[in-house]
């Protein structure tokens, strides 16, 4: 940091804004990355995007400042939603237009039928014959242009599901077109709609006049080297810095929409020369992403750990077992994070059976509202006669998670093989691992390979019912040996966000020049206007 005039002067902070294309909310990373800035001496303003769930535009996170940004998204909507396709020529311009246009006659016919039986009432449940032929025409013209608008719609559907066909041949041809004449810059045709979060972010990013952009995750990448260019267009230094959450090549794509990951990966290609720095969430990815992009300098890791509480953390942590009725020598299996398919949460269900006296408890978001997995999980435990030993809970307080999650006996990663799920040791992991719980994941490349190292654990082979049996049966026959592995000196010590928060401290100060701040500076005693930190886990 910057010295004053004076000597006594305070020193000047230099201001970090951080983007993110979420609700801050959930997102743990972001959250600790944030705080610990502030804490480091910077002055932090987080930039984040508005939706349904958001109860506030700004809060505080210790001493850095969140503001939520509203994002109008008109160009989300795919070009093909405006106009007609020569696919299927009779097909309306939109799902919108033809659903409108059922309902219309639908209403249409309606209305006929209720004009008939006025008239029957009137005439004392008879129809005279004039007034019966008057309506025919109606009637006849109502029931040709039903049949005539229900064979649009179908077209429609027809054309729609042709659309999202990633094989289809007029599918791959504009995806190649664009990518042939534009290089990477074909993601403006092929996804416009990453303009409006550049629309939305620029006018708010410009006026902070930051001395550093943080930008978590791809989407987040093109505005900040757009920033970059601005600031230094208008004589400022601004340094960008690259946060790659996961590697976009390996995302999976979007089933209604095949140009939508093609898209992605231009877009990222095309900026990834712009970082002054870039940061990621392992070893795997660093080497990776180096390699994909050609990057100068390999990307320092920066893992994704568990925070320590902070120092206005207030209030009891809740109690896993009482929350699930269970006592302390019930065996308990917990998963913390999304449930979503992918994550392979159904393999917990589907054991039970197999798994006596096992209860298993899944802290996730929105366990009991509208969430559709969380949903599907209790149905399933139902059907199999386990449902009173399945418990949904909610998240909790990013600090609380580590001691609330020690209440179990194991902590389980059932995640499917996916190209990102190869890559990093995800936030629940090392949580599992400072709650000192026995750890039972599928072979995904990298967390399988730590967990055999270490011994914290049991690697089963993803998606196979009677391994995974296996692996629970091994970790709740002799816990004790498993939990020994966290005894190692430096294990746990290195898998501290506080380690974590001093690389990244120590990048900013090194693309700024500034001297090493040297820990973290004490708080200013000023208390924060609202405190809203919501639960540790995601991704």
């Amino acid at each position: 940091m910057q010295g004053g005039p004076k000597s006594d002067a305070r020193p000047t902070r230099r201001r970090v804004v951080m983007l993110v294309d979420n609700g801050v909310h959930g997102d743990s990373r972001v959250q600790k990355a944030a705080r610990s800035a502030a804490d480091a001496g910077w002055e932090v303003v987080l930039l984040g995007i508005r939706n349904a769930r958001s109860e506030a535009d700004s809060w505080r996170i210790g001493d850095a400042e969140v503001r939520l940004l509203r994002v109008p998204k008109p160009l989300h909507r795919l070009p093909r939603e405006y106009r007609r396709s020569l696919r299927r020529p009779l097909a309306y311009a939109s799902t919108t237009a033809a659903a409108y246009r059922v309902q219309e006659i639908k209403a249409w016919k309606a209305d006929l039928y209720e004009r008939r039986v006025r008239v029957q009432a009137l005439d004392g449940g008879l129809l005279s014959p004039v007034r019966r032929a008057a309506q025919l025409p109606s009637r006849a013209a109502a029931t040709a242009l039903a049949r005539w608008v229900r064979f649009r719609s179908g077209e429609t559907r027809r054309l729609r599901k042709l659309q999202a066909d990633p094989e289809a041949p007029l599918t791959r041809l504009p995806v190649r077109f664009w990518q042939g004449l534009l290089g990477n810059r074909a993601w403006r045709r092929l996804d416009p709609g990453l303009w409006d979060f550049e629309l939305a972010f620029r006018t708010a990013l410009d006026e902070l006049k930051p001395d550093i952009i943080h930008a978590n995750d791809f989407r987040m990448l093109g505005i900040g080297a757009r920033a970059k260019l601005r600031a230094r267009a208008a004589g400022r230094d601004t340094k960008l810095v690259w946060d790659a959450h996961e590697f976009v090549g390996g995302i999976t794509g979007r089933a209604d929409n095949p140009r939508w990951l093609p898209a992605q990966i231009a877009y990222t290609a095309e900026y990834a020369a712009y970082p002054d720095a870039v940061v990621t969430v392992s070893d795997t990815l660093a080497d990776l992403l180096q390699e994909t992009h050609a990057l100068p300098e390999r990307p320092a890791v920066v893992l994704n750990a568990p925070m320590a509480p902070p120092a206005e953390a207030d209030g009891d942590v809740p109690d896993l077992r009482a929350l699930c009725g269970v006592d302390d020598g019930t065996p308990l299996l917990v998963y913390s994070g999304a449930v979503n398919p992918s994550r392979g949460c159904q393999i917990m269900v589907e054991a039970l059976p197999e798994l006596p006296d096992v209860h298993v408890a899944f802290v996730t978001i929105n366990p009991n509202g509208d969430n559709q997995f969380s949903e599907a999980l209790r149905e399933r435990a139902v059907e199999l006669g386990v449902a009173d030993r399945v418990h949904l809970l909610p998240y909790v307080l990013h600090w609380q998670v580590v001691p609330f999650l020690s209440g179990a006996d194991a902590g389980v990663i059932p995640i499917h093989h996916k190209p990102n799920h190869e890559l990093a040791l995800i936030t629940k992991f090392l949580e599992y691992a400072h709650a000192r719980l026995p750890i039972v994941v599928s072979d995904v490349k990298t967390m399988a390979q730590t967990a055999r190292a270490t011994g914290q654990g049991e690697v089963f082979t993803a998606e196979d019912l009677t391994d995974y049996a296996r692996a629970v049966r091994a970790v709740l026959a002799d816990p004790k040996r498993y939990r020994a592995a966290y005894d190692e000196p430096g294990l746990l010590e290195a898998w501290t966000w506080e380690a974590q928060a001093r690389i990244l401290d120590e990048l900013y100060n090194s693309l700024l020049g500034t001297p090493q701040t040297g820990g973290a500076r004490p708080p200013s005693g000023r208390r924060p206007e609202v405190e809203r930190e919501f639960a540790g886990t995601s991704r």
